[in-house]
């Protein structure tokens, strides 16, 4: 009898730490299923690519991106890269699809870069362009309206010089598609509502210090000028700098676009320039972010999203002041 009773203490021994790891596996499992997180390996991987910053709206871009993914980081693993020219970021590209991103979020400014993302695409990556439209078969692309700023910069103009007058355009072709759409709204509407408007159109680019530059000569060889149709607050940054150091007190209208909370901020102390800025937020970005989860997950998706623009000058500015914002 006590024999019989010392093999069951053994087996009840024995069978204790099995017991009780089958207990702790069970509370691992709870835990986890409570806290609604996933695994590594069952969250999607999403590459990000970006321009390196050239001026504040890109960096913006940058910002978004990286903060939306961190927002759905229990949903997703991502990869941001930044680069200067389409060859590196076409490395990256590479990087990212060894990598094993199943979506990227593309904001290719330069031309060039149509066979990398198509070969992306051929690979079976989701690729959602923000911004730039480029010919690629499969791509999805989130922007802004960037015809539509072109539309509400020849209205505003028109408004408040009237339908004649000399009007500078101030173009910047190496920006592909976006300077082409802007152009397009602007010039259409002219056609359209002030056909007498005298235009010229000069090149420039994205940037303060190339808007001072560039309108510096332009002031030298137009001596009426009513009206910039600028495409970018930066680039507006300058001309009106351009413009004070010149004394010209002929431009009643400065044009802009993206969202600049400086630019924003010289509204009302410009009593006799009308500046305006045609919204081209680029907090947008994470509307991209969130069309690629949405294919990953397997939902349906526009092919196209465009976000409307919307006028901002010194009647308004005060309700679109964020000191938060990185641009």
């Amino acid at each position: 009898m006590k024999k019989s009773l010392s093999v069951l203490a053994i087996l009840i021994l024995m069978l204790v730490p099995i017991l009780s790891a089958c207990n702790s596996e069970s509370q691992n499992e709870d835990s986890s299923s409570d806290s609604g997180e996933k695994s590594s390996s069952e969250k999607h991987k999403i590459g990000i690519l970006a321009p390196a910053v050239t001026h504040g709206w890109v960096a913006a871009v940058a910002y978004h991106a990286e903060a939306r993914a961190k927002e759905l980081s229990d949903e997703i693993d991502y990869k941001i890269q930044t680069s200067s020219n389409a060859e590196e970021m076409t490395s990256q590209l590479d990087d990212l699809m060894t990598w094993g991103a199943e979506a990227i979020v593309a904001f290719p400014q330069w031309e060039g870069m149509e066979i990398p993302i198509q070969t992306a695409l051929d690979a079976g990556i989701k690729v959602v362009n923000f911004d730039i439209e480029i010919d690629a078969d499969g791509v999805y692309r989130v922007s802004g309206d960037n015809e539509g700023m072109g539309v509400e910069g020849a209205k505003y103009i028109i408004d408040k010089i009237g339908t004649e007058g000399n009007v500078v355009v101030l173009e910047v072709p190496s920006s592909g598609s976006v300077s082409k759409l802007r152009k397009q709204g602007f010039m259409n509407t002219m056609e359209e509502m002030a056909p007498d408007m005298n235009i010229s159109t000069y090149a420039t680019q994205f940037t303060r210090e190339d808007g001072l530059k560039d309108f510096a000569d332009i002031l030298t060889s137009n001596k009426q000028i009513d009206a910039v149709y600028s495409m970018d607050d930066e680039t507006s940054i300058g001309v009106l700098q351009a413009i004070s150091e010149a004394g010209r007190d002929d431009i009643k209208v400065v044009t802009g676009g993206g969202g600049m909370q400086e630019y924003f901020k010289m509204m009302p102390e410009n009593e006799d320039i009308w500046i305006q800025s045609a919204l081209y937020s680029p907090a947008m970005v994470k509307d991209a972010v969130d069309v690629s989860l949405q294919l990953l997950n397997g939902e349906e998706a526009d092919e196209v999203t465009i976000i409307p623009t919307t006028v901002v000058d010194r009647d308004n500015y005060e309700e679109f002041i964020d000191e938060e914002s990185p641009y």
